[in-house]
């Protein structure tokens, strides 16, 4: 008796499956489907069980997604080992995921004065209307950190190069701190990098990327990352699978592909933040230069201790914190005198990204808030890119005279 043929529509949807080659692609596959079919029921309930190894749903799961988490945790546990990813749909998607995993009314966490304003407000505003506590200390003094942390105290946060101070966090001094009182150490460690620092191997519990910055590193795709020892991650997936802030296939697969020049583009792009450093540092018309690699900031020698080397020397980082003399004007002068570098938001990538701080990244810190952190009203932010460090230090040498001009004309930035 033969077959019934299919009808159309039938024919339509179920058409051959795409050949898998058995030769490896050097290239990621994009796993779009949102769903996947099993031979048997029960296979489909032990995969969603988590009893064998599979692929149900991509909110929960998806081979792309988890090949880009898997590729950040090898970068970043490559000494240490035993390290695996969690991918999310953003950096704070993965900031909220850890903190939503580890903290419950009552519970407090000691996190940085100069922290990246999503965290501050996510910390200070959204997490203490659920009873959570934040001491915003100074996080290159690990007495200071001490002296914060209390009995109910289960996270000590820290960001390996502080956004936008370049304040570098001494992180076995912090991992000490933490376990003494039984706390976990996280460390958001987007603007260091694997390439210039891995903080697992300095006693982290877990760390935190907003893979959007130099993971990426070209401005198309957003997402976020955090990695630690199974047991201390599992948490963070647990929240991750709940709250539904799952990393996109095309976006993992942007950013997988990011990973395999990130050493390339972070060293080139710490060699030309150097030069541009120190070139500010001697205009006449600004007021301080944040730079770890600057002789006289602060956090220098805690940098060479913990900062990878190459033959270049120790790398400090990407970013530039210029601040001119004046008031907040000032600063926006300066970023609108740019002619190379762009004022936009975001950093990491292959452009010179520059943005006046305290009315942009930083705008839920208050003026107390600012000043405790060490951020002027007049900084600006440099992320540097790509671009020929001769022509970036010209242009914001340009910039900074036509400012001081302008400032000598009228003592428009002298306030």
């Amino acid at each position: 008796m033969s077959e019934q043929p299919l009808g159309e529509n039938t024919r339509a949807v179920h058409l051959p499956p795409a050949p898998v080659p058995r030769q490896e692609p050097l290239g990621t596959p994009v796993w779009r489907s949102a769903t996947y079919a099993f031979a048997t029921s029960q296979e489909y309930a032990d995969v969603l069980g988590e009893r064998m190894p599979g692929y149900t749903y991509s909110r929960i799961d998806n081979p792309t997604s988890d090949g880009f988490a898997a590729a950040v945790a090898a970068l970043e546990g490559a000494r240490v080992g035993g390290v695996t990813g969690e991918a999310f749909a953003s950096g704070m998607a993965a900031i909220t995921g850890v903190l939503l995993a580890y903290t419950h009314a009552g519970a407090h966490v000691v996190a940085p004065a100069a922290a990246y304003g999503g965290t501050y407000g996510l910390m200070s505003e959204l997490l203490s209307r659920f009873g959570v506590t934040t001491d915003f200390v100074d996080m290159t003094d690990p007495a200071r950190v001490r002296a914060a942390i209390r009995p109910e105290t289960r996270l000590v946060w820290a960001e390996t190069l502080a956004n936008p101070t370049m304040a570098v966090a001494d992180l076995p001094a912090l991992a000490e701190a933490a376990h003494e009182a039984g706390a976990l150490l996280v460390v958001d460690s987007t603007f260091a990098t694997p390439v210039v620092c891995r903080p697992l191997e300095h006693g982290a519990d877990l760390v935190v990327h907003s893979a959007t910055k130099y993971i990426g590193g070209h401005s198309d795709a957003t997402g976020g990352v955090v990695v630690g020892r199974p047991g201390v991650l599992a948490p963070v997936r647990a929240v991750r699978l709940h709250t539904g802030g799952a990393l996109a296939p095309d976006e993992a697969f942007l950013l997988r592909r990011g990973l395999e020049t990130l050493p390339l583009r972070v060293r080139r792009q710490c060699d030309t933040a150097a030069l541009l450093a120190a070139a500010a540092a001697r205009h006449p018309a600004v007021a301080r230069v944040d730079y770890p690699g600057l002789p006289d900031h602060p956090g220098r020698e805690t940098a060479v201790r913990l900062f990878d080397a190459g033959p270049e020397g120790t790398r400090f980082g990407a970013i530039v914190t210029i601040t001119p003399h004046g008031g907040p004007e000032a600063g926006m002068a300066l970023a609108d005198g740019l002619r190379l570098a762009k004022v936009a938001t975001s950093l990491g990538g292959t452009h010179t990204l520059a943005g006046h701080i305290a009315s942009t990244t930083h705008r839920q810190l208050d003026e107390q808030a600012l000043a405790a952190a060490g951020i002027g009203p007049a900084a600006v932010r440099f992320s540097v890119g790509l671009e020929d460090a001769d022509d970036l230090i010209h242009d914001v040498n340009n910039a900074l005279t036509a400012l001081g001009r302008i400032g000598e004309r009228d003592g428009a930035f002298n306030s």
